[in-house]
């Protein structure tokens, strides 16, 4: 069983940078896997912001068209914590964003959203105008 615990989260004006941080541990926090960040705003279905896999030096690396450029989706040197950098932030960024990771096979090169077996809690980011 995987635990994460996102952090990071908060409130900016347009324009403005927040870094979340998620904090991976148990039983496939060693294994390759599935990383990413989700974000669901009220009345609107989730929707994967950027997710990529562990130990592909970024190959795999997804962004949502209405992200990219803004947001950038790393990890720590031991690969445990993940990070999503936002820049620019917009106020249609507002939404609880969520950290997910999941075992994903050594052939696979890209993350489905089924490879996300574990999720955190959650995380709000407002932005205001």
């Amino acid at each position: 069983q995987a635990q994460l615990a996102e952090s990071g989260g908060g409130s900016v004006q347009a324009g403005g940078s927040l870094r979340l941080s998620c904090v991976t541990s148990g039983y496939y926090a060693n294994r390759r896997r599935c990383v990413g960040w989700f974000r669901q705003a009220p009345g609107k279905e989730r929707e994967a912001v950027a997710t990529r896999i562990t130990s592909d030096m970024g190959l795999s690396t997804y962004y949502a068209d209405s992200v990219q450029g803004r947001f950038t989706i790393s990890l720590d040197s031991a690969e445990h914590t993940v990070f999503l950098q936002m820049n620019n932030l917009k106020p249609e960024d507002t939404a609880m964003y969520y950290c997910a990771a999941g075992p994903v096979h050594y052939s696979e090169t890209s993350c489905t959203e089924s490879a996300f077996a574990y999720w955190g809690q959650g995380t709000q980011v407002t932005v205001s105008t």
